[in-house]
């Protein structure tokens, strides 16, 4: 699916007027980004959206966060999807499992650090914990949906 067919399905829910009065900008702006835009055609009646706009923004820069914070204002989170071709599946296998138990266990120590002085969890300890389990949630996420696209499946003749 395409940004401004994503956008034209998030409008209609609404509808591009009031939409366009929540925003505080022009229908016209609105019904634009709804539309396909040929980035060759200076004539194209489309105009770059704001989806277009944040793809960008993190490929020009590779700030990943951006997407992250993105997800989190939706409620959820970011997963990068597993990399594809593995040469050695069963050392994959062996290394996958063995980085999500490091993963969580680096959430265990960070929980257990933070108890360890005071007894109680700081706001800022509360931080450290909330990154290492984002990590571990993408990392998870990673592993799942690498079992469930057969990248750990047996070999024929093993």
């Amino acid at each position: 699916m395409e940004s401004y067919e994503v956008l034209r399905e998030a409008a209609d829910t609404v509808g591009v007027k009031a939409l366009a009065a929540e925003l505080k900008l022009s229908t016209a702006l609105v019904y634009k980004w709804c539309e396909e835009t040929d980035p060759n055609d200076p004539d194209a009646s489309g105009a770059k959206n704001p989806l277009d706009r944040v793809r960008e923004i993190v490929r020009v820069t590779g700030h990943i966060p951006v997407i992250t914070w993105l997800c989190q204002q939706a409620g959820g989170f970011f997963v990068f999807n597993p990399a594809a071709g593995f040469k050695d599946i069963d050392a994959d296998l062996l290394q996958s499992t063995q980085q999500l138990v490091q993963g969580f266990s680096e959430l265990l120590n960070e929980v257990s650090r933070a108890v360890a002085d005071d007894g109680a969890i700081s706001d800022k300890e509360s931080k450290r914990i909330r990154t290492e389990w984002e990590q571990l949630k993408t990392m998870a996420e990673s592993f799942v949906v690498a079992c469930e696209a057969g990248r750990y499946a047996p070999r024929k003749g093993k």
